[in-house]
């Protein structure tokens, strides 16, 4: 990265700066555009790269919390309904079923029901023959199911499609972009300095109010302003396999645990989850442990699971608050399980004397745009606006005119539609067309490989970008040059780290079939195409080997 150089312009003067690049950031930056404010959206790294582009894929229908957390439950309802309103095209319609293993407890199996009515989810009795016939591959002694509206949820487009309306009104979102300092002036944070990661320039904001979407991390964007926030990260592990062995979502009847859901995503399952507490969300491990708990559980719902292949592990990072001390120090019963999903919007004024600085901590996707909206109600509020919020009216960018629910054949559909042929393919297995990549990279460049994974998916899908990866480097550097990262990297060394980050998903699998797939792979990065040839010498990427 090159070297960081002081303000060489005028600050940029804004009415509200937001910190965090996820769905609750681009959420809020498009409501503040929609009511007349001018706002800037910075995010450290690509935008949706933290929590939000780091979980299971799933649109809650809130049965997952109508127990231990019915304010949850109920946000999640609602917040469901609004989103396949204003953004279906980022929906895949699966339902959800909420089954009973003989591992079940029955007064949970038998309150289900009625707690699902008490918070407002629709909840019907699953015929067992028509559960076995529609998800074959499920456990057979399953002794009862309940059907409700879950779905699952593309991330990345649903953050675009949010940052496409603000800018269209004249906001702005800068990925690769740090809050590197704050000043204060008594209780008012002045200004801040902002590092352009790519350029290594910094640039001075004075905006009239700061916001932290910045989740797991945002109590280090607090700190900045002499503030103390205790977050409590909660690391959720899964696993990608390389089938959907189910069209639905299917969750154990249960109070949350381990191991516990699969979400059928694009063309793959993923199942979840783990909740670990982490004390640093930028680094943690994903432990053979972890994948063996989760493989054991999962076992319970598809009995043939440990004879699936697995594509990787990944893991996420909840930015979980609520009650933050007692969890530490074991007053809170349930561990991270027992803090609550929703979230919290706080005014650091009354906190904390800190005039025009708001965090939004706590929630989940689905509640994106609620803890938006309500942080916008606050901020508004202080800076004497009075609009009201349109989100959860209007449709978002690219989803109207007549789109309904994306489905698994939604890109060959669309490539047929325009007559079919030679689709041009670079990533087969995503159906990532060429025309696709560089209409993408004409939006994103600069941008890296990373990226292009999380804006169009392509090396997300079964064989893990084992040829598609090289095809678009090969796009992206004709384009460049010879160079293709975020920081200008030779397009060599961006390929390394690209696929030292699918090896880092892999390496926890690798055992039996899945580590003679490694190597194979390993034979074709560096054998058949000869990577490590090309390597820069002295590069961090070092030979690739792991």
């Amino acid at each position: 990265m090159a070297r960081m150089t002081g303000p060489t312009r005028l600050p940029r003067i804004v009415d509200v700066l937001i910190v965090g690049g996820g769905a609750t950031g681009a959420g809020l930056l498009r409501d503040l555009a929609r009511r007349g404010l001018r706002c800037l959206l910075v995010e450290k790294g690509d935008l949706a790269s933290g929590t939000s582009g780091r979980y299971h894929g799933l649109l809650h229908s809130g049965a997952r919390y109508i127990a231990r957390d019915p304010q949850a439950a109920r946000e999640c309802i609602a917040e469901n309904a609004i989103l396949r309103r204003i953004a279906p095209a980022t929906i895949e319609e699966t339902g959800g079923l909420y089954v009973a293993t003989p591992d079940d407890p029955d007064d949970y199996v038998d309150a289900f029901a009625d707690r699902c009515d008490a918070v407002n989810v629709p909840c019907d009795d699953e015929p067992l023959a028509a559960l076995f016939r529609r998800e074959p591959a499920l456990n057979r002694q399953i002794r009862r199911a309940y059907r409700v509206p879950d779905a699952s949820l593309e991330p990345w487009q649903l953050v675009e499609a949010n940052l496409r309306d603000a800018a269209d009104r004249g906001s702005q979102a800068l990925p690769y972009h740090q809050v590197v300092g704050m000043e204060r002036n008594g209780g008012f944070v002045s200004s801040v300095s902002i590092a352009d990661l790519r350029s290594g320039t910094i640039e001075r904001v004075v905006p009239r109010i700061i916001v932290s979407a910045a989740g797991a991390w945002a109590g280090r964007v607090a700190a900045l302003a002499g503030i103390e926030l205790r977050m409590s990260p909660g690391k959720g592990t899964m696993l990608v396999y390389n089938q959907r062995m189910t069209d639905t979502v299917i969750a154990r009847c249960k109070p949350p645990g381990d191991g516990d859901i699969m979400v059928p995503v694009h063309t793959v399952a993923i199942l979840g989850t783990t909740d670990i507490p982490v004390e640093d969300p930028d680094h943690y491990e994903v432990t053979p442990a972890e994948i063996e708990d989760l493989i054991y559980e999962g076992e319970k719902l598809f009995p043939d699971l440990r004879r699936m292949r697995i594509l990787r592990a990944y893991a996420g990072v909840r930015p979980l608050y609520a009650a933050a001390e007692f969890a530490r120090s074991g007053e809170l019963a349930g561990g991270d399980r027992a803090i609550s999903r929703a979230h919290a919007v706080i005014d650091h004024e009354s906190r904390d004397g800190v005039a025009n600085f708001v965090s939004i901590v706590g929630g989940k996707l689905t509640t994106y745009r609620l803890m938006a909206e309500q942080t916008a109600d606050v901020v508004c509020a202080k800076l004497g606006v009075d609009q009201p919020c349109t989100t959860a009216d209007e449709v978002l960018p690219g989803q109207g005119s007549g789109r309904g629910y994306y489905w698994l054949g939604d890109r060959l559909a669309a490539h047929e539609a325009t007559g079919g042929g030679d689709a041009a393919l670079i990533c087969e297995c995503e159906l990532v067309t060429r025309p696709m990549l560089e209409a993408f990279l004409d939006e994103r460049m600069p941008c890296s490989l990373d990226d292009v994974r999380r804006g169009t998916r392509l090396g997300m899908g079964p064989c893990q970008g084992a040829f598609c990866t090289f095809r678009a480097a090969g796009v992206m550097a004709a384009r460049t040059g010879g160079t293709v990262a975020a920081q200008a990297e030779p397009v060599e060394d961006e390929l390394v780290a690209f696929l030292r980050e699918r090896y880092r998903g892999t390496r926890p699998i690798a055992w039996g079939r899945q580590l003679q797939e490694l190597w194979l792979s390993t034979g074709i990065y560096w054998g058949a195409l000869g990577l490590d040839a090309f390597v820069s010498p002295g590069s961090e990427a070092g030979d690739g080997h792991g």
